[in-house]
Formats: structure tokens, sequence, C-alpha cells
């Protein structure tokens, strides 16, 4: 089906429009985290939206553990016909370096569909750290020992710290931790220098006035922080340190298929509604093409390649 032809399909009503899927089958959403977490919401978010697009079931299957492996090897051996799809987080596109061995080859057994939303980090450090920007900071740390949290080796956290580390000439310890609340605790407690923070969980403290912040990750400030700086803006020029999660499905899906499951996502992510209910939570939706998807995931496989090998971390 030519792109005209694809388009005027989408203009009918909902079973016509999902005339590419297999009819009365349900489209299953695999997500490769537990219920509750921000990968979950954007999912359920995607897929309510989804299926009344398509005037069919659209359910979540969550399947934690291993970093996403799990979930995602279910994904890798279903059928192709689009009936099966899978929303990554950060973790995607770093486990080809953090991990010896995967049951899949991460850009040859799945087919991008799009972006759903960008990951970014915000640099919280406790409020009486004596650094007042990054410039600061930096020289502190060339100064004396200091330690950052992570909410896990080969967290996006923790692999952002590892490029401010090796951007900025210094050397920090790793501290890790089992969750982001944990790693909130130990920065009030100014038992760490800095954390590596998602918007989501970092903003409450931030309007609680419990931690400072000292700048994003992303190459442009997020709406929901105007007045808080890029790192790079602030005192380490070129620095970035974002992700995604992103919707995918397995290779060998028909071209007809991705094309509309990706002309359907790029639709809900600009809806009004949906914007608005991403931004309240610091996400900003991010819209792209499969092909655009594509060359953002061979990007991020070989930049954090290259942070893992400078960081020294041993594939497990």
């Amino acid at each position: 089906m030519n792109r005209r032809a694809l388009l005027a399909a989408l203009a009918l009503p909902g079973v016509a429009r999902a005339q590419d899927l297999p009819p009365d089958r349900p489209i299953r959403i695999i997500v490769g985290a537990g219920a509750g977490g921000i990968t979950d919401i954007l999912a359920r978010i995607v897929a309510n939206r989804l299926s009344d697009r398509l005037a069919r079931p659209v359910v979540v299957d969550n399947r934690p553990g291993a970093s996403g492996i799990i979930g995602t090897e279910a994904v890798v051996r279903a059928r192709p016909d689009g009936t099966t799809l899978l929303m990554v987080f950060p973790s995607h596109t770093a486990n080809p370096a953090l991990k010896a061995r995967l049951p899949y080859d991460t850009e040859r057994d799945l087919a991008p569909i799009g972006m759903v939303s960008t990951v970014s980090l915000v640099m919280l450090v406790p409020k009486d750290l004596p650094a007042s920007d990054i410039p600061a900071l930096i020289a502190l740390a060339k100064r004396q020992n200091l330690n950052y949290a992570s909410v896990g080796s080969g967290s996006l956290a923790h692999l952002g710290a590892e490029l401010f580390r090796s951007m900025a000439g210094i050397e920090v310890t790793h501290i890790p931790f089992r969750s982001a609340p944990e790693a909130q605790t130990a920065v009030l407690k100014g038992e760490v220098a800095f954390f590596m923070d998602t918007p989501i969980t970092a903003i409450p403290l931030l309007q609680g006035g419990q931690v400072r912040a000292l700048g994003v990750s992303t190459t442009r400030r997020i709406a929901a922080l105007p007045d808080l700086p890029t790192i790079a803006e602030a005192g380490l020029p070129g620095y970035e340190a974002t992700a995604f999660n992103g919707l995918l499905a397995p290779a060998g899906t028909p071209p007809a298929v991705i094309d509309r499951l990706s002309i359907e996502l790029r639709a809900i992510l600009t809806e009004p509604e949906v914007v608005a209910q991403l931004a309240r939570q610091g996400i900003e939706p991010s819209p792209v093409t499969p092909g655009e998807f594509a060359a953002r995931i061979t990007a991020d496989i070989a930049k954090w390649r290259r942070v893992v090998q400078a960081a020294g971390i041993q594939p497990e």
C-alpha cells in the first residue's frame, strides 16, 4: 500500500483502518518492567488510545526482569503480524554493551515503529553541597573524593553520570541503589554529591525545596523545569544524556503494518490531551518515523558502548 492509499485508509472508520492487521485479534504491548513505572504508564496511555483508533482491544502485558531482556525476547519470538508489540525503556540500547550475550540481536530482530518519549535526567545535589553550579561541582570533584548515586549499574542514571565524569575529567565513585527513592534519600542525607534523576521523580523533591538541581541532561531546557539550564549550557559544553521509550515489533512484520502503527502512534502523541498528560509528569512526547527511530537506536547503541568501555564496566 502506497502512502497516499494508507492516509486515505486512515480517514475511514476504525475497523477499516485496521485492515492490514489480522482480523479479530487483540494487540498486546509487552513491557519489560513492572506495573506502575513510567514505561508501564506510557504503554497504557498508548494502548488506550490505540484501541480507540483501531477499534480493537489493545492490552498491556508486563514481563519484568533482566533489564527488559525477558520481555524483549518474548516479542522477538512472537508472530510478526503486528499483534505483539514491545515498549522499551533506556536499557534497551545499553544492554548490547552491558551484557556479554543477548538472546537476540537488538537491531536485526526487531522492527522500529516509533519513539514515544524522550527520557531526560536532572542532576540533583544536596541543599548544602558547596557547589552552586556545574563548574563549581567539577572543581569540587577535583579537590576531594565525591560519590554519586544511581538506580543500578547500567541504568541511564549510571551511564549519564559516567558520561559526565568522562567529559568533565574528574574521578567520582559510583554508589548504586535499588530504586530512585533510595538514591534520593542518599542525596537528602548528603551521602552522595549528586544523583541523575528522572524529572517525574525529581520534580516533587524540587518543589518541596528538599534538594537543588544543577542542570538537565537534554540539549534544550525541558518544559517542566523551564528555569533550569541544560548541563551543556551550565558549564559542560556538548554534554547530552538522553534515552527513550519506544514501540517496536518483531522483525518481519509487514511494512504496511509498521507504517499503519507508526502513523497512529504519531497521531496519539500529538493529541493535546496526551501532550498535556505527559507534560504534567515532565515527559516529552517524541513522535518520529520508523526510519528516524532506527537511526536513533543505532546511534545510542554506539554511544553507550563507548561510555561503558570508557567507564571500565565489564559486561555481565
